[in-house]
């Protein structure tokens, strides 16, 4: 679980679009949180769509995840839902068994919660 400072940034939407608000505030975390903060961004519905290696989203999400440090991680549930296959994920998104699941045990655990 968590072991430093967490923040984990809640993405619910059916609209993809969320995530370039969403990658905006998490390099914005990372830049006022660091160095001894870490920020997850976890998606769930169907913006999960925007997840993946050939997705509109792709330039933005590499720089976020490469360059900031941000831990993206998907929702399987979603996932399935939306038939967004693991195998189609952008390199560097992990994913959880369940968004709500996941974000209780980080919040147990001590991280702060928000949700976009």
């Amino acid at each position: 679980m968590t072991t430093r400072n967490t923040l984990v940034i809640h993405v619910f939407a059916e609209d993809a679009a969320v995530l370039t608000a969403a990658l905006r505030v998490a390099r914005n975390a990372v830049d006022d949180l660091s160095p001894d903060g870490i920020v997850q961004l976890v998606v769930q519905g169907g913006a999960v769509r925007g997840l993946v290696a050939d997705g509109a989203y792709r330039d933005d999400l590499v720089a976020t995840i490469r360059s900031a440090g941000v831990q993206v991680l998907a929702c399987q549930n979603s996932m399935s839902r939306e038939d967004v296959d693991a195998d189609s994920l952008l390199e560097g998104v992990s994913t959880v068994a369940a968004a709500v699941g996941y974000l209780a045990q980080q919040q147990w655990a001590g991280a702060a919660y928000v949700r976009l």
